[in-house]
Order: C-alpha cells, then structure tokens, then sequence
C-alpha cells in the first residue's frame, strides 16, 4: 500500500514538472510578452522574467521592444525638375504598444518596410534634384511624418529616417563635374582679377614713391638684378629703364650749361625751293634816254664798240628789226 502512494506521489511529481515546464516562459528584458487565450487577448501584458501559461490554451507572443535599423530598398523615380535618380534610406523605429503591434497589424516590419518605400517614391517626386543632394534634412523631416503617421495605429514609433545615398546618370554626373569646374573656374578669375587690382593699387604707390625719389628706382633695379643673379643663370637679362636716360639727361643739362657758357645758335635749316613758291618775273629794263630814230630812215648798223657790249636778251637787235615801211 505505501508502495502504491510512493509511486502514486512520484507520477504526480513527475506530471507537475512536466506541466511546469511546458507552461514556464522566459522573457528577455527588452521584450514583453503578449497571451492570446483560445484566441482571445489577455489584458495583462507579460514583462520580463519567468512567466507561466496555460500549456494547449494559451499561445504567447513576445515583442521585442528594441530600436529596430531597418534599410529601405532603393527606389527609382524621377524628381520634379525630371531627373531619373535612384534613392534608398534607412529608418530607425521602436514598438511602443506591444499590444496593438500584435492586434492590429500582421506584420509590423514588412508594414513599415512598405510605408517607407512608398513614402520615399513620393519625397522623390515632390523634390528637385537639388534638394536630394543638399536640403537632405528637410527630406528627412518629411519622410519621418510620412512614415509616422500611420505608424502610430500600429504601435510604433518611427526614431529617424534618413536618405543615405542618391545615384545619378552617369549623363548627369558628367554634366555636374562641368558645371562645378566652370564655376571653381570662375571664382579662381575672380581671384586672381582681384589680386591683379590690388596689385596695381600697390605698383601705383609705388610708381609715385619712386617718381619722387628717383634713387629708389635704381635701388629696385640693383635688388632685381641680385634677385636675377641669385638663380646662377648663365644669362643675366638686365632690364634698362628708360626713366633713367630722362634722369642722366636732366642732369647733363646743367652741366653743359655752367662748363661752355650758351651754346652757339644752330644754323638755320635749308627750305626747299618748291615750299617757297614760282619764282619772281625778272625786272624789265629801264628805257635809254638817247631819242629814237625816224621811222623812214633805215636802223644804221652799230659800231663795233656797240657790238662789244652785252645785250639785253629782252630787246632784240637791230639786225633783227624789220625796216619801216614807207
């Protein structure tokens, strides 16, 4: 008889272990454990640690309470300035009500994975491409409300979304690359015309340093020559200024003055003969005072003193005369 009760006791032990542990559950700290009795929700939400349920009425669902990273696929789309790009992002989200991620949603992951990939198509369409590649923030603002918003029936909160990279045809990158190349260009002109005018505004100073103190300017050109001589050339360019002759010329000039007295006055200069004019009719020649002969008397030939002296070109001879005619 007490065998009986020795074995009866044992079997009962035996069932009672059995039943505990197939009824124990553990739950992690960072879970919480949520009882469905045939079918039914229990109020109660299990926290962590050892928790029992009945084993064939009970099923437990453990929730786990962690920052969940999850990554979005990327998604192909064309901005609003028509631009194909493709974008993915990542998103950072949390359970808050173990309770209705379990009721009220199938699957909460593959639930926000959705949202998300439709909410980051439609940032895609409302932006400019500017705006992917800069305002990166502001996108990420308004994806997080996106996201959220119908998170929230499902008890989880979205932590973070953020767009990690944004790909572009290599047709654009190559435009982009020669867009920012101009304008580094531009802006290394602007530079260098900048440095070029304050470089003047100083070699104008300078110019009038040295056009007052013409000792400088021999200076400057001694300290470029040893500046030039310094490189060990075997060509020495040695520049000659020309403000230079005008200072040996200005300071020849008082000493021709006071060594040879006032310089004699320099010949007059030759004019030529066609600058003058056409050239003055000679004078005529004056009339003799001896009486002209009678016209029926024939011209008597001269003497040979006659002959011997010049005549005038002007009046003809008397061997040339015509006899009158009575």
């Amino acid at each position: 008889m007490v065998e009986v009760l020795v074995i009866a006791l044992v079997a009962v032990l035996c069932a009672g272990a059995l039943y505990t542990a197939s009824a124990a559950r553990v739950i992690r700290q960072y879970e919480r454990g949520v009882v469905l009795r045939l079918g039914r929700l229990r109020d109660d939400v299990r926290l962590p640690g050892l928790t029992l349920v009945v084993p064939g009425l009970d099923r437990l669902r453990k929730v786990n309470m962690q920052i969940v990273t999850m990554p979005v696929p990327a998604q192909d789309g064309i901005t609003r300035d028509n631009v194909t790009v493709r974008v993915d992002a990542v998103i950072y989200f949390k359970v808050v009500d173990p309770t209705s991620a379990v009721i009220a949603v199938e699957d909460y992951r593959f639930a926000v994975s959705q949202m998300a990939q439709t909410s980051l198509r439609s940032i895609i369409g409302k932006s400019d491409l500017d705006d992917l590649l800069s305002n990166r923030e502001k996108l990420n603002q308004g994806l997080e409300v996106m996201i959220d918003s119908p998170a929230v029936s499902w008890g989880v909160q979205i932590d973070r979304v953020e767009i990690k990279d944004v790909s572009l045809p290599e047709t654009m990158k190559r435009s982009m690359a020669r867009q920012a190349e101009a304008d580094r260009e531009r802006r290394a002109r602007v530079i260098n015309a900048d440095a070029e005018l304050q470089a003047s505004k100083k070699l104008a100073q300078a110019a009038g340093e040295m056009s007052a103190q013409p000792a400088a300017l021999q200076l400057r050109l001694l300290q470029t020559v040893v500046a030039v001589a310094a490189e060990k050339n075997s060509t020495l360019v040695l520049p000659f200024p020309v403000e230079l002759l005008r200072f040996l010329e200005r300071a020849q000039q008082p000493a021709a003055e006071t060594g040879h007295g006032e310089p004699d006055a320099p010949p007059a200069p030759a004019v030529p003969a066609d600058l003058l004019g056409p050239a003055a009719p000679p004078a005529p020649p004056t009339p003799s005072a001896a009486p002209a002969p009678a016209r029926n008397t024939p011209s008597v030939p001269s003497s040979s003193s006659d002959a011997d002296a010049p005549t005038d070109p002007a009046v003809p001879s008397s061997s040339e005369q015509p006899f009158a005619h009575h």
